[in-house]
């Protein structure tokens, strides 16, 4: 799902079998999950020419890159900078989103306790 939305964000999605795919490409240990350890081996492979040309993970390695030479390292620093804002305020997104399903879920919890309280004190006048 990570995948899914980065791919997302940085504008090219991919369809679910993409992503399998993708992950496929570098699942070392073939959990179908990727670690971070198999994330940097996109952009180690993406280095060495090891990636298809229309794989998705070209795409991302592509889209995640930046050139030194031509933007300078104050141009890298922004980048990254601008990168990890991004994912902040995407992640506190998650979080109120998270919030609001806790808050669901503990509601539906007390939701059920009261009926179960009203059947009690029902079955005491039948």
């Amino acid at each position: 799902m990570e995948l899914k939305l980065m791919m997302e964000k940085l504008g090219a999605p991919q369809t679910h079998l993409g992503l399998k795919n993708m992950i496929k490409e570098v699942d070392e240990d073939f959990d179908s999950k990727l670690s971070f350890r198999e994330f940097l081996l996109i952009f180690r492979k993406a280095a060495a020419g090891e990636l298809q040309e229309d794989s998705g993970l070209h795409v991302l390695a592509r889209l995640s890159e930046i050139d030194v030479s031509t933007e300078g390292v104050k141009g890298a620093k922004s980048f990254f900078e601008a990168k990890v804002q991004a994912i902040s305020v995407s992640s506190r997104f998650e979080e109120e989103i998270k919030a609001e399903q806790e808050e669901r879920k503990k509601q539906a919890e007390e939701m059920k306790q009261r009926k179960a309280a009203f059947k009690e004190l029902q079955s005491t006048f039948k």
